[in-house]
Parts: C-alpha cells; structure tokens; sequence
C-alpha cells in the first residue's frame, strides 16, 4: 500500500525494469543541461542539480545525452561525455549523489550524426548514414564508411561498461529525435547500398549491434533502455506502423523498457512541444507500442498534473511516466503529488525560454523561466530565515512582483504587495489570452494560491505614489511597476479607429467583421493577428523588419509561422507605417514609394515602455530599493521572475 495520498496509487507503487526496480513509475526524462565542463566532464552544478531532482521524489533519473565520440559526436559544445575512462570517475560523483535519495539513474548514450554543427564539433564535418542534410541544421554530412559504423559500435558499447563501472543502474540507448542511431533507423536518413541499409531489418542492424555487443559485455543482468521516436513527422520518415515492428525487433534482441517519444530536428515541435501542444498528447503511441511487446513502455511529452500521469497508467496506456520539463519548474513535484500538497507545484507552461530556446540553443546553463533556482540549485542556502525581519513593500502585482513577495515572506520579512488594477497578474493575465498561450494562466494561479496560503497581503485597485509609499516608512521597496505599451510619433495615431494590441486581448476593445491592420510584426502582433483572424474580414501585418515574431521563442516561431499563413493573414514585410488616415494607412515599403493600404481598424503591437518613475522618485529616501521586471527593461518572463527573486534575495 502507498503512504501519502491515495489519490495516485500506479503512480507510487514500485514497478521493475529488467532486474531494476524503481520505487515508483516517475521517471526524470532526459534534457541538455549545459551544466557539463567545457570538455564533458561532470561539474558540482550538474550534481547539485540531479540530487535536487532525486530528493524531489523520482523513481529513477535518465541523463542528459552522454557523448560516446568525442567531439564528432557531440550534440553541442558542452556535451555529458563518458568516451575515455577519465571521465568514469566524474560521473560516479553524480551517480552516488543521485543514488543517496533512493533513485536509480541511467546513463543516457548518444551520438549525434548529422544533427550538431561543425562550431560545436571542434571544426569537423558532422557524419551520418548517408550525406543527407538535416533541414533545421543546414550542414551536408560526410557519409560514414562501413569500417566506421563499426568503430561507432564499439565507441557505444565501451562508454556503456564505463557506465557501468561508475555505479550507473544502467543505460539508455538514444535512438530517438533524429541522433545517429535513429538516422540509421530511418528510411528518410539512411540510404546506405551496404548491409546498414536497405530494409528495415537491414537499418536495424546499427543499433542491433549495439545492443547486442552491451550484451556480450556487461550481461542480461545490466538494465539496457531503448528511446526512439513512434513517430518522425517527416517526409519519409518512420510512422507508427513501422515502429510497431521496431518494438518487436528491440523486445527480441533483449532491451529491458521501451522509451517512447516522436520528433526529430526537422519537426522539431513534435520533439520539444511549444505551448500550444495538448498535455500528454504524445500518450498515444505509447499505448500503442505497449499493444506489441511485453516490456516496460515509457511514456512521456507534456505530462504536466498528477492526475494525467496517474489516469495514463491506471489506463494501461503506459508502464512508467517520464517528466522532463515538469521536474525543471519543480523537482519536488514527485513528493508534493504523494503528499497531496498538489496546489504547491510550479507548473510547467511549456515556454521552452529557460529550458530550451533562448538558454541551450544558445549554449548557456539550462534554466526555468518559473522556477529561479534551476541550474543554480547552490541558491538554496541563501534561502533561510533573514538576520533582521523588515517591512517589505512590493508594487506590482505581476509575475515579479508576486515572486519577490513570496520569496520575500519565505524569509521571514513583512510583506505588502500593491497593485494599481483591480485583480493581480499583470502581463500573465494578457499573454494567457493569446492563442495557444492558456496555460501561462496556471502559472498565474499557482502564484495567485501560494499568495493567498502564505497570508501575504495584498492590496488592489490602489497606485501608489511617492507620497503614499513615504508614509509607511518601509525599509525595503522593491518597484515591480511593469510597462505600458509603446505609442510612437505618427501622424493620426491617436484616431478613432486606432487602438493598442493590449486593450484588444484583454477584451477592452471589440474587433469584429473588420479588414484591420496590425502595427508591427513581433510576438504580440502576431498573436494578436491569430486572435483576430476568425472573427474578421481580413488581417493585415505590417512590419519594418524583413521577418516576424523575430523575438519569440524558436520553437514558438516554428510553430507559428505555419499557423500564419494558415489563417490567411497577409504580411507586408520591410515596411514603415508613415500616416494612419480614417480609411487607412500609408505605408514606405522597400520600394521606397508610398502606398495606401486600406482598413477599418489599426491595432498597434510596436513594443512598450517601461514604467520606472516612482522607483527614480524612491531612491535615496528608502534605505533599499530594487527595480525588477518589465518596469526596468520589458523582456520575457524569465527575466522577471529571476529579477523579482533576486530583489527578494538580497533582502
């Protein structure tokens, strides 16, 4: 019987995988962290920040990818990589870390062929099955002899004894999301003329002898994980029919579970899934693999709540859960789920900006845009109880103010938080009106719960002044004043027929049955054009730049662009607005010859500004004064939520 809540029993009930068993069906999913050393090694950061996961209350951990062929084999700069055995001893560091809070880890091994580029590779070309270009990288790479196919077989199964040798419970082979092994596995990568090629049985093989050379070497008795994609979603690809039979041929040759994810680079939103995507919608082919093989299947791919992971395995639809982004905006959600602490957990909203976008396609250290202390889990002992209890005033009630407040009580100061509107949110309430952007509003309510559960006050419907905050003498003032949106100099701007893309999605300004044109192309108005495109005539976007939404989030982008044209919208692209007129606009295109695009309405999405006067007016009267968020620089969430708990911090 589980103890805790009952609520989710498949959930926390052990289960096995070959000889292992795990002491409950979560299992950490495995994510590029760029927490490794400049030359793979493993570093106190990356031990700190898989030990918090394990104390969260996982069953088991899977890592990040771990390089097998240094460097042709990386997949970016600062790769896990366990190719020699000086790394071996690193790596038993994590592993005992992990190990002390009763999770079972996995050593995660990868090459990745034609997805990596020659600047993360030491200048090399990347190789692959065949000198086929992966799309989203745009990098021809040279086709591997057949002798070499072999060595890389070899390279695999030497890293997985050394990943043996440093204590690890076992591997997982990443034959998923468009990496070596699977281009070797499918049909739209691999057009190879020798025995790697061919039929399915024959591009197979790679993999097959992998699996079978670990085998031979460390035995049945080592757990040997296989993750690969149900579903490419590409031209050529493999579709789930054909990974039914994969499932068999990988039963057959001795893997011990089945890891079942979708996507490759070049459907890169089925890989990593934007906002928009449906909580556990890749659950169906695991469910379907499950159909064919008697092993242990892995599902994975958004599972956001308990209750989802729970109804997935009472429902037969899959053996374990495996949480990546979830465990990255709260690694205890394992424990507060068991606990029945569910309101506690920091959802993740699939914003990909701390995670993924604008943090490890950069290669900088992973982050959350919720959660401040992932990849700086060391913070964690600057949390304790202040030296002196203060009175903390916080104005603004959005994200960054809301999380300097809470951060701020959790130290034990006395907490006011003010906000001028009449509910808290500020730009959460705004940007989860956009489509496809619903779930920033979990987000919103988690802090809006935690507010209220930790009796910190807050006052509504109030703007503060100078004044007003001089008369209760805090000791502390931190400015969450957020922005206001951008109106530039341009003649007829402030007509009848024109508004601001803020009022629009808030519902203060009905737009319908109208040709309306957007001012400006970046995240906002293109968000705004697909909020508006079902109820109107037609949608003009008009931008300077020779691209838009420039500024969102890649795989957001990705994603986007297609809904765009999609929905119809028409896009005018290096154009300035120079006049807006009763019945329309005057744009400067390229051409540099004016013209007149005619509209009923102009909607205006060109930036804002930020709101920081009274924080200008504070400083030198109360003895700390911090300025965070939108009101010092309008950015993204992240920027905010870390400003707000960096104010708090210094408290």
């Amino acid at each position: 019987m589980v103890k805790g809540n009952h609520k989710y029993q498949k959930l926390f009930e052990s289960a096995s995988m070959g000889s292992l068993r795990a002491k409950n069906r979560l299992i950490m999913a495995p994510m590029g962290t760029r927490l490794s050393s400049e030359v793979g090694g493993v570093t106190q950061r990356q031990i700190d920040y898989y030990a918090e996961r394990a104390k969260g209350g996982v069953g088991a951990i899977i890592t990040e990818v771990t390089c097998v062929d240094h460097p042709v084999g990386l997949t970016g700069p600062t790769n896990l990589s366990l190719h020699d055995n000086a790394f071996i001893a690193g790596h038993n560091e994590l592993v005992e870390a992990v190990q002390t809070y009763g999770a079972k880890i996995f050593c995660q091994l990868v090459h990745a062929g034609r997805q990596t580029r020659p600047a993360s590779i030491k200048g090399m070309q990347p190789v692959a099955p065949s000198a086929i270009p992966c799309k989203f990288i745009g990098v021809t790479p040279r086709e591997l002899t057949t002798g070499e196919t072999e060595e890389i077989v070899q390279k695999f199964i030497e890293a997985a004894v050394r990943a043996k040798t440093a204590g690890y419970d076992g591997v997982e082979l990443h034959g998923a999301h468009g990496y070596l092994i699977a281009q070797f596995m499918s049909a739209s990568s691999n057009h190879r003329k020798d025995r790697y090629g061919g039929e399915l049985r024959n591009r197979m093989r790679f993999p097959l002898e992998i699996i079978h050379g670990i085998r031979k070497e460390l035995g049945s008795g080592f757990p040997l994980l296989f993750r690969f994609s149900a579903e490419e979603f590409v031209e050529g690809g493999r579709d789930l029919e054909e990974s039914r039979e994969v499932a068999k041929i990988l039963e057959d040759a001795g893997v011990d579970a089945l890891h079942v994810s979708a996507g490759t680079y070049d459907s890169m939103p089925t890989m990593i899934e934007p906002m928009s995507y449906a909580q556990a919608w890749k659950i169906y082919m695991s469910e379907s693999i499950k159909g064919v093989v008697h092993i242990p299947v892995i599902g994975v791919g958004a599972i956001r709540t308990p209750q989802v992971a729970e109804e997935i395995l009472t429902a037969g639809k899959a053996d374990f859960v495996a949480l990546g982004r979830t465990l990255l905006a709260d690694p205890h959600w394992p424990n507060k789920a068991k606990e029945g602490r569910e309101e506690e957990i920091i959802p993740c909203i699939s914003c990909n900006v701390g995670c993924i976008g604008e943090r490890v396609f950069r290669n900088l250290h992973i982050r959350c845009a919720l959660n401040p202390l992932t990849g700086r889990e060391s913070l964690k002992n600057q949390l304790g109880p202040a030296g002196k209890k203060k009175k903390v005033f916080v104005i603004g009630g959005g994200p960054a103010g809301m999380t300097a407040a809470l951060y701020a009580a959790r130290k034990g100061h006395e907490v006011t938080l003010f906000e001028k509107d009449r509910e808290l949110g500020g730009q959460l309430n705004l940007a989860s009106r956009s489509p496809g952007k619903e779930k920033i509003g979990w987000f919103r309510d988690y802090l809006l719960n935690r507010m209220k559960a930790e009796n910190i006050r807050a006052i509504t419907g109030k703007a503060m002044t100078e004044e007003t905050v001089l008369e209760e003498s805090p000791d502390a003032a931190i400015l969450a004043t957020g922005a206001i949106p951008l109106v530039p100099d341009i003649p007829g701007i402030e007509g009848p027929s024109v508004c601001n893309a803020w009022e629009v999605l808030e519902g203060k300004r009905e737009v319908r049955d109208r040709v309306v044109l957007i001012a400006g192309g970046g995240t906002v108005g293109c968000e705004t054009a697909l909020h508006l495109a079902p109820t109107n005539k037609r949608i003009i976007i008009v931008e300077m730049l020779e691209v838009i939404a420039l500024n969102m989030e890649p795989i957001h982008r990705i994603d986007l662009l297609p809904k765009i044209e999609e929905s119809g919208i028409q896009v005018l692209l290096g154009s300035k607005i120079t006049r807006i007129e009763p019945d329309g606009v005057i744009v400067l295109p390229g051409k540099k010859k004016e013209e007149k695009i005619r509209c009923d309405m102009v909607v205006l999405a060109l930036g804002a500004s930020a709101v920081c006067d009274l924080a200008d007016r504070l400083q030198g009267k109360i003895e700390e004064v911090s300025l965070v968020g939108d009101g010092k620089k309008p950015r993204k969430i992240m920027d905010a939520v870390y400003e707000g708990f960096q104010a708090a911090l210094r408290l």
